[in-house]
């Protein structure tokens, strides 16, 4: 239930950075936007996606390592 919830919480900050980003408004720091793509990658992955935000900078290709690490431990879990 937790991570369900950790993972919306990281889709609405990157849906709500992006709107700030078209706005030219005042922005979520990088460094939260990755803490919380770490605790729910799902999330922040699907964001990136369906709102092609932050594909391009290079740090944020640590969200998909995010994702495959809690694929391969969920994985490890369920066995």
């Amino acid at each position: 239930m937790v991570y369900a919830f950790l993972n919306i919480i990281a889709f609405l900050i990157f849906a709500n950075d992006k709107r700030k980003a078209k706005k030219n408004a005042w922005r979520t720091p990088e460094n939260l936007l990755l803490v919380f793509a770490a605790l729910g990658p799902f999330g922040a992955f699907g964001a990136m996606l369906i709102f092609r935000h932050k594909t391009r900078k290079l740090k944020f290709y640590l969200v998909p390592l995010f994702l495959f690490i809690h694929i391969v431990a969920i994985m490890y879990l369920v066995r």
